[in-house]
């Protein structure tokens, strides 16, 4: 079949915007062949594809700066992208936009043990973050399952978190400043190496706000002292709703764990058969670690295999060494790599109360004979941050639409159980029609607002967060006032 020509307007705005990104960043750093582009089509969240019309690597703020005014200037819209390992689409391009990528963006740039803090560029992945101070046993906490792959940029945009949030927090709870560049080019700091900045939290309204208010190129990180030792416990369960139960009694006992990971059937045998980890063949497993002395350990391990015994465990068992703890954290930091070796998923990130873990789990369940679809559950338990696989096949016609209603009908049962569509991914393109769902018209207008004030052409990260009618008539209206 014959491919159609490219419009000769867009070849022609194409070359004029290379020439001029050309004359601010060196040749390598500028992509505009079709073949190269491609590599940029999309992130973590693969169905959906769409090559940009440039890709440009900057190294440093000022590259940033200059690549963000011409494009201002052009009236081009830019996404930001860190790894690509969104599982909403967050980093998925529009055809006409210039992928702003921070992987050359890697550099260390301040440590400092006495006041606990590291200053880096965003491009830097956030295991070599704690992999830069941990000869001076520090380690930055938030742990994300894309850890070993995953950039800071990402995790501030979407608040990341991980296993180990339940006691360290979130990104947020671990981001002390930042330097953003807005979408004219003007660089803001905002924040820094102290306990709070004065004035409105402007912070707070930047992490988790998903590239649409600027490029964040450089942040300081609070880094903590490494815990004197971490013990897991492995619980089996015959039950996904006897597991929840569990999770919830040790919340209300007080108990702080640093991490209560779920995982169930699927998963498990998932798991097992890709890591060879040595898990139970149960319905449900939860992986629950300590830390601190040992006394501190054995004391929390006493409570919580005390709580556990109430629930008739299947299989309760305590890590005797570094070997089976480390065994015992594989198949769970393998889970979705093993998953996606057996079927196509997709992931989702509603929140909800813990107390509500067995209504969700066992509607979810289902759910899942209503939509002839499977679910694999593997979650950070101890927040509520649940991560359902819908299992589905890409190539048979209408299963992607259906996972997609699926997840749909997840999401919005998070929100009816007093929780939130989105713990850690983000709202990116997967979750932008449910905002609406969550939010009340007045509640969308004043985040829109905020939008209006960092980005008031509607150039960032377009088609992502909220409702696409409403981004659309929002730039609809901003074009009207050039």
């Amino acid at each position: 079949m014959e491919m159609p020509s490219p419009n000769p307007a867009i070849l022609a705005r194409k070359a004029r915007l290379a020439e001029r990104l050309l004359a601010v960043l060196p040749a390598d750093a500028v992509i505009q062949e079709e073949a190269e582009t491609r590599a940029y089509e999309c992130d973590a969240l693969t169905a959906y594809r769409c090559p940009p019309l440039l890709a440009v690597l900057p190294r440093s703020t000022q590259e940033v700066s200059d690549v963000l005014r011409i494009c201002h200037d052009e009236g081009v819209p830019v996404v930001p992208r860190g790894a690509g390992t969104s599982l909403a689409g967050g980093a998925l391009p529009t055809a006409d936009c210039v992928i702003l990528g921070v992987a050359r963006m890697n550099e260390v740039l301040e440590t400092d043990f006495e006041n606990r803090i590291i200053r880096v560029q965003t491009g830097r992945t956030n295991l070599s973050v704690s992999g830069a101070v941990e000869e001076e046993e520090f380690f930055y906490a938030p742990d994300p399952s894309s850890q070993l792959a995953c950039a800071i940029a990402g995790n501030i945009a979407m608040n990341s978190g991980g296993a180990h949030c339940l006691k360290y927090g979130v990104t947020t709870n671990n981001l002390l400043g930042v330097t953003m560049v807005m979408m004219d080019g003007t660089v803001a700091e905002i924040g820094g190496a102290h306990l709070d900045a004065g004035g409105l939290d402007l912070l707070g309204v930047i992490c988790g706000s998903e590239g649409q208010l600027g490029v964040v190129t450089e942040a300081t990180l609070r880094i903590l002292r490494k815990p004197e030792g971490a013990r897991p416990v492995l619980i089996g369960y015959d039950s996904n709703e006897v597991a929840g139960a569990c999770v919830s009694d040790i919340i209300k006992a007080g108990v702080l764990p640093v991490a209560i990971e779920f995982m169930d059937r699927p998963c498990i045998e998932a798991c097992e058969a890709f890591a060879k980890a040595g898990y139970p063949m149960c319905e449900a497993l939860l992986i629950i670690e300590v830390e601190g002395s040992e006394a501190e350990i054995d004391h929390q391990l006493g409570l919580i295999t005390e709580i556990a015994r109430s629930h008739n465990p299947v299989e309760l068992r305590e890590a005797g060494d570094a070997d089976e703890a480390a065994r015992i954290w594989l198949g769970r930091k393998s889970a979705f790599g093993a998953m996606g070796q057996i079927n196509d998923y997709m992931c989702l990130d509603g929140t909800i109360p813990v107390s509500s873990l067995p209504f969700v789990l066992r509607r979810i369940g289902e759910m899942s004979k209503e939509f002839g679809l499977d679910v694999a559950n593997v979650f950070h338990a101890g927040d509520g941050n649940m991560h359902p696989l819908i299992l589905f096949d890409a190539n048979k016609p209408g299963d992607l639409e259906t996972c997609e209603a699926f997840g749909a009908e997840i999401l919005k049962l998070c929100v009816e159980a007093g929780g939130c569509l989105t713990g850690e991914h983000g709202v990116g393109i997967e979750k932008r029609d449910l905002m609406l769902h969550q939010y009340s018209a007045a509640d969308l207008e004043a985040q829109l607002k905020v939008k209006d004030v960092f980005d008031p052409k509607w150039l960032l990260n377009p088609a992502k967060v909220f409702p696409l009618s409403v981004t659309e008539g929002r730039r609809a209206v901003a074009l009207a006032a050039e």
